[in-house]
């Protein structure tokens, strides 16, 4: 996990001095960013801000070669005393094309500054993701995989699928459904749940206005509130607006 750690710091690092001292094309390097808001946070179909808006955003390395590196932060609310009020995730990877196949190889580091260390919020995640562009929709698929999951939970796997369907007047639909297994399902909620694993799933519908990109989304799991979740996994509808420079 260190070392992880150490390699996104690094690419980071390696790639921002580019960002502030030269032109970035020079070096086949590019930079992005983008600011955001959500009505609430949720991961994998459970809140994480307590059902209460967020303020997120990101900055992103990518050399023409297809390795990345970025940041991202998020305000959260775990309703645990106050402990974590922020999420910085680091990661690096390495993308690519070919024709209109995609995918995508890469790890990402979770961090919650000011929670207690015995809590282990903190862990660390690979995945591997690949696409398709049918033109009149598109497909991929992911797993990532952690070997100690949120919370000290233990192993942990999340199988994901989505499409995504360009509509008329830059408007967008995507649908979402994912699997998490956890080991230790009772390290992760408090409770048990499903024989250690949930599905989560979410239809969502984007728009495109003055640069600025509006999401309405509708989310769900089939945890039971709160026998297998306290709070935060039934269906609600969550609105996000962000612009990416």
């Amino acid at each position: 996990m260190i070392k992880l750690l150490g390699l996104s710091a690094l690419s980071v690092c390696l790639l921002t001095p580019f960002a502030a001292h030269a032109n970035l094309e020079d070096y086949g390097v590019s930079s992005s960013a983008n600011v955001g808001f959500v009505s609430e946070y949720s991961f994998r179909g459970i809140a994480q801000s307590n059902e209460n808006p967020a303020l997120q955003g990101g900055f992103d390395l990518e050399h023409d070669s297809g390795v990345y590196a970025g940041v991202w932060a998020s305000n959260v609310n775990f309703n645990d005393g106050d402990e974590a009020h922020m999420e910085f995730d680091l990661y690096s990877g390495f993308t690519n094309s070919i024709r209109d196949f995609n995918y995508d190889v890469g790890f990402i580091y979770y961090a919650y500054p000011g929670a207690d260390n015995s809590l282990n919020y903190d862990f660390w995640e690979g995945s591997v993701a690949v696409g398709y562009d049918f033109e009149a929709f598109s497909t991929s698929v992911s797993v990532n995989y952690s070997p100690e999951y949120f919370g000290d939970s233990g192993d942990a796997f999340y199988y994901a699928a989505a499409v995504g369907v360009p509509l008329p007047n830059d408007f967008t639909l995507g649908a979402h459904v994912g699997l998490q297994t956890i080991d230790d399902e009772a390290a992760f909620f408090g409770t048990s749940s499903p024989e250690g694993s949930y599905t989560d799933w979410s239809v969502s519908l984007g728009y495109t206005l003055s640069g600025f990109d509006l999401s309405l989304q509708y989310v769900d799991t089939d945890l039971d509130e709160p026998s297998e979740c306290a709070d935060g996994c039934d269906g609600r509808a969550i609105f996000g607006v962000s612009r990416s420079f």
